[in-house]
Parts: C-alpha cells; structure tokens; sequence
C-alpha cells in the first residue's frame, strides 16, 4: 500500500498486526510501545524523522483507550499526572526541536538510532536486574515492605529521593508517597518529554521506571500514571511533529486498528501479574527494538 505524504509503500497488514502487538504491551505495561513501534516503522523503510512523528500519532489512540481501562481498575494518580503535565510538554518541544536540529544536518537516522539502541538497553539490563533481585529476595525495600505488592530492589534509591527537601513538598496519596520535592516529580516529567519528542511514541519506557524507581509510585499505579502521561505528551508531540512534516496520519491510523484492541488485552493482563514479575517481563522486550534499529542502520535496507 502506498502512503502518499511520506512517500513509503508498507505493508497494511504488517502495520495492523504491528499495532496489535505495540497495544497488548502499552496496555499492560504502561508504556506507549514505541519500543517496538518506532523499530517496527524503521525497518519497514519509514525514515526516522517520518518514525518520531507517526508513532507519536498512532500512541494518541492506543493509549486513550488503555489509559481508560487504568482509570476504572484505580491505577492512576490524576494529581501527579496533572502535576507532570507541563513538564510532560515541555520535555516534548525540546525533544521535537532537537529533531529539526538534526534532520538540517540529515543525522536524524544515525544518531536518533543509536541513541535509540543505547536507551533500550539500558533500560533493559536495569530493570532485568532489580527485578530478579526483589523476586528473589535481595532487594533491601523488600525486607522492609512484604505487606506491599510492588516491592523494589532499588527502593533505597527512592527513599533519598523522598528526603530531599526542595520546597515545595507535596502528597501524592494514591502513589503512597507521603512528602516529596514537586521539582523532583516535573524533573521526572521533562525527562520523560525530552526522549518522547526525540525518539517517538510516549517516552513509556523511560518514565514508567523513572516512576517506579526515582519517585518509589507502586508498579501498577505507575503504568496508569504513565499511560496518562503518554497521552499528554504522544498528542502535544503530534502536533508539533505535524507542523514540522514528521507525521503521516494514514500510517498512525491503519496501525491504531490494532492498537486499539491490543491495549485492552493488555490492560485485563496486568490483573494477574505482581509489580516485580510484570517488570521482569517487560526487561527483556526493549532489546528487540534495539535488535530491529540495529539491523536497519548496519545493512541500511529495510526489513519487507
């Protein structure tokens, strides 16, 4: 199939079953999926510049619907998602200026890739490891919190971050968090902003464990934060993407058929599955994205 405003010819059915897949993780991680999404575009031969900005606009969508699933099942704390906002959208312009930056200097493929590659792996070997130490008992917040479902190898990390006292403090009590810094939290916010502008989709793999092990927000909760968050900075990033020439709507839409119905699996899923388990699983999904990036800069051909 041809899509006229990038110019590419793809594969509908990929796009559909790619946007399947990129749901049942959004909804059940808590991320936006652009870990596979942004890969999966890439080497279907979609420039990465046209990458940033379509998967942005297909995570609008997706993460609506799981966000909303989330919201009914009481996993979303609306005071820290509003409060994150304005950080969320502030991260997302540098972001998408960087972009622009790059494209003028037609580096976008090359360094967004590989700075694509290095975040994904990262995370992944991060959360392998403080995952299987909280399951198997060496996390240290684990001791200290076996009445909680969301106990956390690096809780230790949390609780200094909590003992700054940068005011203002507030509480957030549907993250359990009794006092912390409100720089810290839009610190979060526009970290999270930054890598949704630069790298696509709703920056769900950089804020969900920012979440988790920077602000101590118990697994669940921060996968309904997070899908909030997503929603904020995936449509803030679209327009701005739209009005730089990164988006082809027509993509975002064909893979979104999916998407939607993926993230409702996704969302039912996280019911049976315990905060560190659900990490552990997610731990090892950035390193195929980082794996499909990889392939497309190393052969320069796309994967049809």
């Amino acid at each position: 199939m041809d899509f006229p405003i990038s110019g590419q010819h793809i594969n509908p059915l990929y796009l559909v079953v790619l946007g399947f897949v990129v749901g049942i993780f959004g909804g059940f991680f808590g991320v936006g999926g652009s870990f596979i999404a942004g890969p999966g575009l890439f080497v279907a031969g979609l420039p990465m510049n046209w990458v940033v900005g379509t998967d942005l606009a297909h995570i609008v969508g997706k993460s609506i619907v799981a966000m909303r699933g989330h919201l009914v099942r009481g996993n979303v704390d609306m005071k820290l998602g509003l409060i994150m906002a304005g950080g969320t959208i502030i991260g997302t312009e540098v972001g998408a200026q960087g972009i622009q930056y790059l494209k003028q200097l037609k580096l976008v493929n090359q360094v967004v890739g590989v700075l694509f590659i290095a975040v994904l792996v990262l995370i992944s070997a991060f959360m392998a490891w403080e995952s299987w130490a909280t399951i198997t008992g060496k996390g240290k917040r684990a001791q200290k919190r076996k009445s909680k479902d969301d106990e956390s190898a690096v809780g230790g990390f949390s609780d200094k971050i909590h003992r700054i006292k940068l005011r203002p403090m507030i509480k957030l009590a549907e993250s359990e968090i009794k006092s912390i810094s409100l720089w810290t939290v839009l610190t979060v916010a526009v970290i999270g902003g930054l890598f949704a502008g630069l790298l696509g989709g709703g920056a769900g793999y950089v804020r969900m464990p920012l979440l988790v092990y920077v602000l101590g927000v118990p697994t669940k909760v921060a996968i309904g934060t997070d899908l909030f968050e997503v929603v904020i900075s995936s449509s803030y990033g679209t327009l701005s993407h739209a009005i730089k020439g990164n988006v082809d709507i027509m993509i975002a839409l064909v893979m979104h058929t999916g998407a939607a119905i993926g993230a409702q699996i996704g969302v039912v899923l996280t019911q049976f599955f315990r905060g560190p388990r659900i990490r552990l699983a997610f731990s090892p999904l950035p390193l195929v994205g980082a794996g499909l990036i990889a392939y497309g800069l190393l052969t320069g051909h796309p994967m049809k």
